[in-house]
């Protein structure tokens, strides 16, 4: 199967912006990830939120560096941890929040929740419970763009966990023998919600596993935005070009617990403090005060940006009511061509 190569008006630079303008954009991206989160964590321990939430604190910079190379007519599958990547994609924030909390007003209409977050529109098929379930789907959206002659690529989020899964290795060797327009990126925060990677997989370099398959892998300093963002244009520009499917292992780490149901016992604490050294949203700050002349009073406000958004979002969230009883059954079996 050969892939025909179809020009893409709308494509990504593959060199990133430079500047203090842009950098800024990436830390405001990455604040409004993390005090999102932090905001929800008071809001589960409050009762607001029910059933599981999963945090990417620490790991902003895949979201926010991923999308700085991907178009409104890209396709986006994740994993259940992808608050960061549905905010950086362009969700809502307040669309967000009341699927959260459960509101008719939510992207997944209240039934979702945290680990479900879709939005058709743009083109964001969401979050996936089981683990590397989200990957054939993928595939799935790769070949039917392919088929269609659309110039777009796929990029599919999966952690550490989901490379010892069958669908992986499966669609790993499709992607390859079919040249799929597929970016796979793998969020490699070294815990496969508790078992550390080297107890997990026998060979743990995974971009060497994911260039068995014949495909280009590289290895990434996640916890850099910049290197994040100069690593997904090159590996985006070369799909789009037909080269076929690129895998990304971004090294990361998340600084808090897997779920908020775990009590995190299987991590030493000295270890979590090492990596909060290298905290992504620090990194880039330090960088910019010390190459840009960025200053504390920058730094204010746009803390004070983030800080109102996230408290109109709140409102906003909060104005949306539940679903009524009697529409409970709808959108189970729906006629063809019908959307919520």
């Amino acid at each position: 199967m050969t892939r025909r190569t179809v020009a893409n008006p709308h494509r990504s630079s593959p060199r990133p912006p430079v500047g203090l303008e842009h950098r800024h954009d990436l830390l405001r991206e990455m604040l409004r990830i993390r005090r999102f989160e932090e905001r929800c964590v008071e809001l589960y321990s409050a009762g607001e939120i029910r059933g599981f939430v999963h945090l990417c604190i620490g790991e902003e910079a895949v979201s926010v560096g991923v999308h700085q190379a991907l178009t409104p007519e890209d396709s986006v599958v994740t994993t259940y941890r992808e608050h960061g990547h549905a905010l950086a994609r362009g969700i809502p924030m307040a669309a967000v929040l009341a699927e959260m909390l459960g509101r008719v007003t939510g992207c997944s209409r209240g039934r979702g929740g945290s680990m479900h977050l879709f939005d058709v529109g743009r083109r964001f098929y969401g979050g996936h419970g089981i683990v590397a379930g989200g990957i054939p789907v993928a595939a799935g959206l790769a070949l039917a763009d392919r088929m269609r002659g659309l110039p777009n690529l796929t990029c599919c989020f999966f952690g550490d966990g989901a490379v010892a899964e069958g669908e992986f290795h499966e669609t790993a060797n499709l992607a390859a023998l079919w040249d799929l327009p597929l970016l796979m990126v793998c969020e490699n925060n070294l815990y496969a919600m508790g078992t550390p990677l080297a107890r997990e997989h026998a060979q743990i370099d995974l971009a060497a596993r994911a260039a068995s398959y014949g495909m280009v892998a590289w290895a990434v300093d996640g916890m850099d935005v910049l290197a994040v963002e100069r690593a997904v244009r090159r590996a985006a520009q070369a799909v789009r070009e037909g080269v076929g499917p690129y895998f990304l292992e971004l090294r990361t780490y998340r600084f808090r617990a897997h779920s908020m149901y775990d009590p995190d016992l299987y991590r030493d604490k000295a270890e979590i403090e090492r990596w909060k050294e290298r905290d992504p949203i620090t990194v880039l700050t330090d960088r910019m005060r010390a190459e840009d002349g960025f200053d504390d009073a920058g730094l204010e406000l746009v803390e004070k940006e983030v800080a109102e958004e996230l408290e109109r979002a709140l409102e906003e969230a909060g104005k949306g009511g539940l679903e009524p009883p009697e529409d409970l059954l709808r959108f189970v079996y729906s006629p063809a061509g019908e959307r919520p």
